[in-house]
């Protein structure tokens, strides 16, 4: 039984969330009437709770029902009308002594929190099914694998800004003089396809590739045409092969769009600076024109793409042709869209339209297919464009990566222009990883949380590992959060084999390992223990979340359903934390409550409202609940 409450922390026993748990219905119809619960402990002084809404504007309290304890549970439940397409709610709670509390999505509070703080529950919000167990994996195609050596670019292919591509061997070192966006390695569609068994075997469901449309760079972000496949690629018919082993497998993937700019040999481009009066030159910010133009962050080989003309929209997502919506269709049936720099995305000085064309881009996506998966690059705060009406997802960096990169590494930010990164000293605390983390979470719709894009590392950001100075064990804990935390999961290409980065322009990008004799196997077999749980196990995937401990090098959460619980450790001190109790009867979890470690089989029960743990090194450990 749960007897642990006193004057000081019965508060800690709160608790509720957006996942089933808590909610009848997650996912309601407009009009419908669901209930949802509030847990405190049976012997927290709680004389009453009001349910408080704000139907229209005008603030509405409603008084909830107490159950009989169970278990030193006690639950209050209430009806909360779906009256809105977002509806906000929050709990007041009335204690015996003449306290009032407030309960809402960022925790407890003695003062009237802001409405953004409330829990919300969106109306006839369609979640795409199949993100709730994948697990995705990036490729950035160029150095994945080279199935078609035909295919290399050639010099003789084409001349880019007075240069010529070169292919160069397989994991050889950019060559001195050499310009990066114009040296290939010879990746393509072909090699990925011919790795789908590799995939498949480490358990990932699906792929997300950077950007496979014609371009001059390896990068491919300077696009010259959204509507053809790059022909180093391998072209539409490589894609077509893909299209199909994928489908084979049950396995599904989304591609990386560039809608923010284009490259200056696209058609619209080079028609917008020869002739003026063209509909195209609409489509591009001219300072000066013809040749003094906006490019993204300055850069003149990407033209950045004015969304104040209508036309543009027309067709890059509201034609029934245009690229966003046909690649959706058979036969190449993309699953979805990773946007580069969404958050810059229409936004140019007194033009800021980056919600209204997010809008538009979501309606013409999902009415073409439903369970298409719209998720944008973000690297800041993207909460405003994550309340079900713009993106489906963000890669989280700023709500997980950023948070559990500071933790172990120390706070990094930079810009450009800024001489040298801002650094602290020494890793943030483990209360500020928590509040980073909770504050993202709690600012946004739950079935929305579900959905983003959980990530440790990209194309775009140094290998962990790398960073981490090549500690295994922090590694394994960072891995073990991306898992478990809610969000999709995505692994970065070589990660699962040990690769590092490697000194260049762009060191993360660095060529696959196919020799077999220089992959870390212990680490593959982690991987794949660790996919393989994250699939099967329906808490990680739909489960609520609970931050159960902070301590000074400690964070451990719980994810929860009604069948089971998932307790999750992360220990960062290379000093061993001792054998002993983790306070958890918080979370609801019953004296006797046995607990079995997924990776050592270690056992653990609770006892006085503790875990009783046994000495916890450095790293990541996961404690499943043993009926």
């Amino acid at each position: 039984m749960l007897n642990h409450t006193t004057s000081i922390h019965w508060r800690d026993s709160i608790h509720h969330d957006g996942s089933a748990r808590y909610v009848s219905n997650p996912y309601p119809a407009f009009g419908e009437t669901i209930t949802v619960k509030i847990r405190v402990a049976t012997n927290a002084p709680v004389q009453a709770v009001y349910l408080r809404t704000e139907p229209d504007g005008e603030q509405h309290f409603a008084e909830m029902s107490a159950h009989p304890p169970e278990k030193g549970l006690r639950w209050w439940q209430g009806n909360l009308h779906i009256n809105e397409p977002t509806v906000h709610y929050r709990f007041v709670i009335l204690t015996q002594a003449g306290e009032v509390w407030h309960y809402g999505a960022m925790g407890l509070t003695n003062y009237e929190p802001l409405d953004r703080a409330d829990f919300q529950i969106l109306a006839d919000y369609h979640a795409p099914a199949w993100l709730f167990d994948a697990v995705f994996y990036q490729i950035f195609p160029d150095t994945f694998r080279n199935g078609d050596p035909s295919n290399d670019p050639k010099p003789e292919d084409f001349e880019y800004r007075g240069r010529r591509p070169h292919t160069i061997g397989w994991g050889e070192a950019l060559p001195h003089g050499m310009m990066y966006g114009q040296t290939y390695y010879g990746g393509d569609l072909q090699g990925i396809t011919q790795s789908l068994d590799y995939l498949a075997d480490l358990g990932v469901t699906a792929l997300y590739l950077t950007p496979i449309f014609k371009a001059y760079s390896c990068h491919r972000y300077d696009v010259a045409d959204y509507d053809t496949v790059d022909p180093s690629l391998g072209g539409e018919s490589a894609l077509l092969h893909l299209a199909e082993g994928l489908a084979a497998r049950g396995m599904r993937y989304i591609f990386d769009m560039v809608p923010n700019h284009c490259g200056p040999k696209h058609y619209w481009f080079e028609t917008a600076i020869t002739q003026p009066d063209s509909i195209e030159r609409d489509f591009f910010i001219f300072h000066h024109y013809p040749d003094d133009y906006m490019g993204w962050l300055g850069y003149k080989s990407l033209v950045k793409l004015n969304f104040t003309s209508q036309e543009l929209r027309r067709r890059m997502y509201g034609m029934e042709n245009a690229p966003f919506r046909r690649w959706l269709r058979p036969p190449y049936s993309v699953d979805g869209w990773r946007v580069d720099v969404g958050n810059m995305l229409g936004r140019a000085g007194k033009d800021q339209l980056n919600g209204e064309v997010l809008r538009e881009m979501r309606q013409a996506i999902k009415e073409t297919n439903p369970d298409a998966y719209f998720m944008g690059e973000n690297f800041h705060d993207a909460t405003a464009q994550l309340q079900g009406d713009q993106w489906d997802g963000v890669m989280n960096y700023r709500g997980f990566t950023k948070p559990l990169k500071d933790w172990l590494l120390g706070y990094n930010r930079g810009s450009v222009g800024l001489n040298k990164p801002i650094q602290s000293a020494s890793p943030t605390p483990t209360d500020a990883m928590q509040g980073a983390m909770q504050t993202q979470l709690g600012v946004i719709p739950y079935a929305v949380a579900l959905q983003q894009f959980n990530l440790i590392g990209s194309h775009d950001t140094p290998r962990l590992y790398s960073l981490l100075h090549h500690n295994e064990n922090l590694l394994r804990l960072a891995v073990i959060l991306q898992m478990t935390f809610p969000g999709v999961p995505c692994v970065y290409y070589g990660d699962e084999i040990g690769m590092q980065d490697r000194a260049g322009i762009e060191p993360s990008r660095d060529c696959m390992i196919w020799d077999e004799k220089r992959w870390n196997h212990d680490r593959l077999t982690f991987y794949r223990k660790l996919i393989t749980l994250r699939r099967q196990n329906v808490t990680l995937q739909r489960g609520g979340f609970q931050i159960l401990a902070a301590e000074s090098d400690m964070f451990a959460y719980q994810r929860e359903d009604a069948h089971n619980n998932v307790i999750v450790i992360a220990q960062r001190s290379q000093n061993p934390r001792p054998a002993g109790g983790m306070t958890v009867w918080q979370g609801g979890i019953a004296d006797g409550t046995c607990f079995v470690e997924y990776f050592s089989g270690h056992s653990a029960v609770v006892e006085n409202g503790q875990l009783m743990l046994p000495s916890l090194g450095q790293g990541g450990t996961i404690w499943m609940r043993k009926d």
